[in-house]
């Protein structure tokens, strides 16, 4: 009898530490358009005056206007490591790679008024 209610007690205790441990996991997690901006910002100095928002602002029309994650993805990868939009055919699969012109021309006018008044954007 007691050997049962202490299996069950420690079996308890054991899935409320675990459960109490994968809500506190994600919080540790970078956030993916913090990290975007953090390696985003230091391309954009002396270009822009708030490269911060610069960086924030190209994330987030990139993530609204481009459905397609792997395209998004390279387009992100590009503005991090160049400071503009820039898509390496290698970055995408070749099936996409077609699509690539149609990507700049959806986030051009976003990337315009991101770069040039990014408060109004």
């Amino acid at each position: 009898m007691y050997l049962r209610l202490g299996a069950a007690a420690f079996l308890f205790l054991l899935t409320i530490g675990s459960s109490q441990a994968q809500v506190r996991a994600p919080s540790r997690l970078p956030d993916a358009r913090n990290e975007f901006v953090r390696q985003c910002a230091p391309r954009m100095l002396g270009r822009w005056e708030h490269p911060e928002e610069v960086c924030g602002c190209l994330h987030d029309h990139a993530a609204a206007v481009v459905e397609d994650r792997d395209l998004r993805e390279a387009l992100l990868r590009g503005i991090s490591e160049t400071g503009v939009p820039t898509i390496e055919t290698d970055w995408v699969p070749a099936a996409k790679q077609s699509e690539i012109g149609a990507t700049f021309t959806k986030i051009a006018k976003p990337t315009l008024q991101c770069m040039f008044d990014p408060a109004k954007s």
